[in-house]
């Protein structure tokens, strides 16, 4: 059984983020084989709040170039991983205190 850590790699703070908290919107990195029940009941015992709804996206790796490490002025193409994205919506009351810079 996965452990609650396992399934919440991290919080997202970014500007877009940042406004979306104004709606009890909150987002997080987690699991790529993390279903939404998982993500629910893992926010739910991690953080003490009530989940309403979870919605998720897989953001595909994006193609990255650069010189091999030889030095040898060859390029090389490669990608970034793909990760798992969630908005989690918390019903009305409840608000997370890690997005607060406390």
């Amino acid at each position: 059984m996965k452990s609650v850590y396992d399934v919440i790699v991290r919080p997202l703070i970014t500007e877009k983020c940042m406004d979306l908290t104004a709606d009890a919107k909150y987002t997080f990195e987690v699991a790529m084989d993390a279903n939404k029940i998982e993500i629910a009941d893992a926010i739910e015992k991690i953080y003490n709040v009530k989940v309403d709804k979870v919605n998720t996206l897989v953001i595909k790796g994006k193609k990255r170039s650069g010189t091999d490490r030889r030095g040898k002025g060859k390029r090389v193409t490669g990608m970034t991983s793909a990760w798992k994205k969630a908005y989690v919506t918390l019903k009305s009351g409840n608000k997370i205190d890690i997005y607060e810079g406390a």
